[in-house]
């Protein structure tokens, strides 16, 4: 009887053995899989960053050839008549001024899109922008390049904004036109 019971304690002992390196290995995998977690989240996240950082790398790339291309425009009257797209007849000095307006409402619209300027920054700077005749007059001769905008992209919500900003700067009644207008919230 005590070979048996020596038996079962050597069994039991065994099995005990055994059980304490399978809950060591399970809880080894355990931190291993918190680990692969942690690492899975973070290389997404740099995946992210890396798809925002190409994203405004296309941006900026796009803005710097626009600019190049309206530079050329304005110094060449030839060349600006091709992009004579606007909505009334313009003489070349007001080609040439539009294409200017074009430029730096395009660089508003550049830095919104990269998150230098909050929507708040953006609207103030058109405002101010808005005080210039020249601009205005860009601003409606085209109206219809704007129409033919993806009604959801952020370049059409922004310009339907500055369309009713210049609304109501049209009817306001006060000298102070830095206050005019409901700026809009994030």
């Amino acid at each position: 009887m005590a070979t048996k019971m020596n038996g079962v304690r050597g069994l039991s002992t065994a099995v005990a053995a055994g059980l304490g390196l399978v809950t060591g290995a399970l809880a080894g995998l355990a931190v291993q899989r918190r680990a692969l977690d942690v690492l899975r989240v973070r290389l997404e996240q740099l995946e992210e960053q890396v798809a925002h950082t190409h994203h405004h790398s296309n941006l900026a790339s796009q803005q710097h050839l626009h600019w190049e291309l309206l530079s050329k425009a304005i110094d060449s009257p030839e060349l600006a008549e091709v992009l004579d797209i606007f909505e009334v007849p313009a003489s070349q000095q007001k080609r040439r001024q539009y294409l200017f307006a074009n430029a730096l409402y395009t660089n508003l619209l550049f830095y919104y899109r990269i998150g230098n300027l909050s929507r708040e920054e953006f609207f103030g700077r058109v405002r101010g922008l808005l005080q210039n005749p020249v601009v205005k007059e860009y601003w409606f001769a085209t109206q219809g390049q704007r129409a033919t905008l993806p009604e959801d992209s952020d370049e059409a919500d922004l310009g339907r904004m500055v369309d009713a900003l210049l609304r109501q700067l049209d009817e306001a009644d006060v000298e102070e036109w830095w206050v005019v207008g409901e700026p809009p919230v994030e």
